[in-house]
């Protein structure tokens, strides 16, 4: 069995209004970023793509199928102790996710209406699957007799600003990886239907079709920068060697985040049949795979040691976690987090100068 945290029993605001978990480098982040920047990329050279991931997105394919029918229409109480509490854990995480999504990418939306329509419509569709997303989790929630205060989250979290190269890259990957973590979710559940404790599993086939739509869109956008008319408007930050050091840094972040949380939260997986490390490292590999479509390089995660130390990461992490659980004086955890946060730091590092795989040849094997 893999070790996890405990979850801890729900911190409310108000009856039925659960807090939000404190901040942490793990907990899903809201992003701003410069709208002018985005206003003004060139879009001309994968025009024609990207007008067709549009129509995809306009078209809404999912508009009837987050229906709260009558399997959801039942008492939920017999859903209890630890199973209760990771399954709210997930559900407030993926929703805070989901509705970080929908505030970028509306306010994108709204900051480019005028000076780029078509991205402007792209990202209002964008918005409007997040939303919808967002909502149907927090009723879930609901039924479990909490739900989160949207309202509050969006005024009191903290906007982290991200250059808009740094957005496309992250977004795309988040939604790639969004993608696998829900399609492979669904396919064990349609294998092992004993699992399927509550009816939201069976959304998660049309789920992860929106993540991979959204995460297309971004694909566009890469190539949009990458292969831009306009050399001095737009960063040739994304065109020479700097980029493979900041697509191997991406890749690489998301991959130990991933890690960490499902190890810290082994718990839910486990409580519908699967085996968080077998989960882990297949959702990895498959992002990393996917990813080959879009970066000049993916990460070799056949490398012998490769796995072994994103577990050394989430377990670096969960020592940090249970110092901040203790009741010791504040200056004594200081020090007693330094090992773990220098071994995070040193694996991070091994796993950084892993040698990559350069992408192209992939493609060309496909070919």
């Amino acid at each position: 069995m893999v070790k996890s945290l405990e979850t801890p029993e729900p911190q409310l605001l108000k009856p039925g209004i659960k807090a939000p978990v404190r901040e942490t480098l793990l907990t899903p982040r809201f992003y701003t970023t410069d709208f002018e920047a985005v206003a003004n990329l060139d879009i001309s050279v994968n025009e024609t793509e990207l007008r067709a991931v549009i129509e995809e997105l306009r078209a809404d394919y999912n508009r009837h199928h987050f229906v709260r029918d009558e399997e959801f229409q039942q008492n939920w109480d017999g859903i209890t102790g630890e199973k209760r509490r990771a399954f709210i854990d997930f559900l407030e995480r993926s929703c805070t996710s989901e509705f970080s999504g929908f505030l970028l990418f509306k306010e994108l939306s709204r900051q480019l209406k005028d000076k780029n329509p078509l991205l402007a419509d792209a990202f209002n569709f964008l918005a409007r699957d997040e939303a919808r997303h967002a909502g149907f989790l927090n009723k879930s929630m609901a039924d479990l007799n909490l739900s989160l205060d949207l309202s509050y989250l969006t005024k009191n979290r903290t906007y982290t600003f991200f250059p808009p190269e740094w957005v496309i890259y992250t977004v795309y990957l988040s939604e790639k990886i969004g993608y696998w973590r829900y399609i492979l979710v669904h396919r064990h559940m349609q294998a092992n239907p004993e699992y399927q404790f509550y009816p939201l599993f069976r959304k998660f086939e049309s789920w992860c079709q929106d993540e991979n739509r959204h995460g297309d869109f971004f694909k566009v956008l890469l190539r949009c920068l990458t292969t831009s008319r306009k050399a001095s408007t737009q960063p040739q930050l994304w065109n020479n060697w700097t980029a493979r050091l900041w697509v191997r840094f991406f890749l690489l972040t998301v991959f130990v985040t991933h890690t960490m949380t499902v190890f810290e939260r082994a718990t839910f997986y486990e409580s519908i049949g699967i085996h968080p490390r077998k989960y882990n490292n297949k959702v990895i590999q498959e992002t990393n795979n996917t990813s080959a479509r879009a970066f000049p390089l993916i990460l070799n995660t056949n490398e012998p040691t490769f796995f072994w130390r994103l577990e050394q990461c989430s377990e670096n992490n969960l020592k940090l976690a249970e110092i901040n659980k203790s009741n010791r004086p504040k200056i004594v955890r200081f020090f007693q987090k330094i090992p773990p946060i220098i071994g995070i730091i040193w694996h991070m590092l091994r796993l950084y100068l892993i040698k990559p795989i350069d992408a192209e040849s992939i493609r060309e094997t496909v070919r």
